[in-house]
């Protein structure tokens, strides 16, 4: 009995936050491939981050009920709502930064740019007195040393366009040369631009990461602190969507690609997902939630290729135009 009893707590503890935590990427992943493709097709980010919250709080309303327990909530003079409010606002501004970025690059160098985000977390963490720095012992100079290379890496593949490794099926061997002799010598300064709004996500991402964490520590029930959550960041993502974009008539969804989108990413990245990701961080802490974030570049790169006919080079990657003549859009068919 014992036995099984020890066998039982790490399962609970270690193989199932694992497994839900690589389910979670992937999950995640999709939802960043499935917005690039309606992005090609006129959806405004704007648009995208609004409906999406949405969504999420629709979804979350009826589970609080079913899965949330009668606890009470703190006082009103606590700092436990401007908390809330802070990380909704935290999480708006990380969500627009992730899909204006996305737009200027690819799903693969959002997920490339993610390996920051253990980093970033280990940084903040110990800004924030959640990890110690013990210089002799052999984790914290792991810790140290992961997150320089993590910030070197993240660099190459901003600033340096390799050659080609993986091209997308339907460039002939003519196309091929002349588009390797163009990365090798031209400066795409939007791929920076990109570079520099994903990074500015996943700093955020990971400031959401502690945040979070303190904030189950004074009301640990998480699918309630995650409601709240999506209802402040909609409350907020409204007015400065709707008045940001130039037309109303941009809300109006039709069925398709736009459409598939906001319902998979608000249904299961921003509801369920971001459920999942607080339970965790309540279980194991942020650094820990932070480490999977590495796995999205190897999800990411077979689903752009496979979706979006990406070229993977040495260093950062490539997106063809879609008004390009040798650009493939395999959601033309949807």
């Amino acid at each position: 009995m014992r036995e099984e009893r020890v066998a039982w707590r790490y399962i609970n503890r270690d193989v199932v936050p694992f497994a839900v935590m690589v389910a979670v990427e992937c999950v995640t992943v999709g939802s960043t491939t499935l917005f690039k493709a309606a992005s090609l097709r006129g959806l405004s980010f704007y648009v995208f981050v609004f409906y999406t919250y949405v969504v999420a709080a629709l979804v979350l309303l009826p589970l609080s009920f079913i899965f949330g327990r009668s606890r009470r909530l703190p006082s009103a003079k606590a700092p436990f709502f401007f908390k809330i409010f802070l990380l909704a606002l935290v999480g708006f501004v990380s969500m627009l930064s992730g899909c204006k970025g996305v737009e200027y690059s690819n799903p693969t160098l959002a997920s490339a740019i993610s390996t920051l985000t253990p980093a970033f977390t280990f940084t903040l963490a110990v800004i924030f007195r959640m990890e110690r720095i013990v210089l002799k012992s052999s984790a914290s100079q792991a810790k140290v040393i992961g997150t320089i290379v993590s910030i070197s890496g993240a660099l190459v593949i901003v600033l340096y366009k390799g050659p080609k490794l993986l091209s997308s099926a339907s460039l002939t061997s003519s196309e091929a040369t002349v588009s390797l002799y163009q990365d090798l010598t031209s400066f795409d300064s939007s791929w920076i631009i990109g570079g520099v709004l994903l990074v500015t996500q996943y700093l955020l991402v990971s400031l959401w990461y502690i945040l979070q964490t303190q904030v189950m520590e004074v009301y640990p029930e998480k699918t309630t602190v995650v409601l709240l959550y999506i209802l402040c960041a909609t409350i907020i993502s409204a007015p400065v969507c709707m008045l940001a974009e130039k037309g109303l008539s941009s809300f109006l969804l039709k069925p398709g690609v736009p459409l598939a989108s906001v319902m998979y990413t608000g249904g299961l990245v921003s509801s369920v997902g971001t459920v999942i990701h607080t339970w965790g961080l309540h279980m194991k802490g942020p650094v820990y939630i932070s480490l999977f974030k590495p796995l999205s570049i190897v999800i990411a790169v077979v689903m752009a290729a496979i979706f979006l006919g990406d070229a993977l080079h040495l260093g950062r990657y490539h997106y063809f135009s879609p008004s390009s003549s040798i650009a493939w859009d395999p959601w033309n068919d949807i």
